[in-house]
């Protein structure tokens, strides 16, 4: 079993459940170190110190805010600490709002959140059946390694998913980042065959469907390099398409769409049922050799009872 990355409680009214943090996610790497060209020498970090040269160990090293004009404020460890509220240890929910008005953009990573002792699981069962009953999430703050985060709790399954968040501040304005933005899309039959084109690739979401192509093809370079092969994957990279050629791009990919899906949809039918062997007819007696032997009286067919 995992080891909790955080341990509190979540808050909410006056009732308050322990719980643990775990990560619920992990990203697809494939490690590498560096070393200098045309060397087998590996590349080193060191924490020097700028004034002596000298390396200085992590457990002398504390944290300082430029103020301007040279100067910094230096503060200490167990001062971030003392400031952290709920001695960052509460998961205190201000409010709960509807899932769906939650915009994706807020969302950082996610976590699960565990009860942290059968004792309180089912306080934990409640709030998490609550939450799926009723499709809120609870928004909450927490402080966790330096650092105040905003989140939601919601329920998965059998699971509270805590998702950190982004605060309002922390996402940037398009408008003042992004330039050349157009106001509205083009001909009306432009935007007609563009809807067409999105209904005709629109699917279920099936997560499993999708595989990270490219570390797996860093792999066989690795393996390619290793082996004293060469691997060359020749791909031609992407070109915009003339405005002058748009309707007939999008006109060829609805109809490509269109049949892509048709093709699996017929692939997807289910095959009708195999029939079951018919059984056999009972082979049929040879009839009995007469006997000199006295025949008893024929017994009634139970055929007959049930008819009955």
């Amino acid at each position: 079993m995992a080891r909790a990355i955080w341990t509190g409680y979540i808050n909410f009214g006056l009732v308050s459940v322990p719980v643990g943090l775990y990560s619920a996610t992990q990203e697809h790497e494939i490690d590498f170190h560096q070393f200098q060209k045309g060397t087998s020498d590996r590349i080193r970090y060191k924490r020097v110190n700028e004034r002596t040269g000298r390396e200085v160990p992590y457990d002398k090293i504390v944290k300082g805010h430029d103020v301007g004009g040279g100067e910094h404020v230096i503060v200490e460890p167990d001062e971030l600490d003392d400031i952290a509220p709920g001695k960052s240890r509460s998961l205190e929910i201000d409010t709960f709002v509807d899932l769906d008005e939650i915009d994706p953009m807020h969302f950082q990573k996610s976590y699960y959140l565990g009860p942290s002792d059968a004792e309180n699981a089912s306080s934990y069962a409640l709030l998490r059946d609550a939450l799926a009953k009723t499709n809120r999430a609870g928004i909450a703050k927490f402080v966790m390694r330096g650092k105040e985060y905003l989140a939601t709790i919601r329920a998965d399954d059998q699971v509270l998913v805590l998702e950190t968040m982004f605060f309002a501040d922390e996402i940037r304005d398009p408008g003042e980042d992004v330039g050349g933005l157009p106001r509205k899309s083009g001909a009306g039959k432009q935007l007609s065959m563009a809807v067409d084109l999105i209904e005709a690739m629109s699917g279920e979401w099936k997560p499993a469907a999708y595989k990270d192509t490219y570390t797996e093809r860093v792999k066989d370079l690795v393996k390619a390099k290793h082996a004293g092969k060469e691997v060359v994957y020749s791909e031609e990279e992407p070109q915009a398409t003339n405005p002058s050629d748009l309707v007939a791009a999008l006109r060829a990919s609805v109809e490509e769409a269109r049949k892509a899906r048709s093709t699996k949809q017929t692939a997807t039918k289910k095959t009708p049922a195999k029939k079951a062997p018919a059984k056999k007819a009972p082979a049929k007696k040879a009839p009995a050799k007469k006997t000199a032997a006295k025949k008893t009286p024929a017994k009634k067919k139970s055929a007959r009872k049930k008819a009955a």
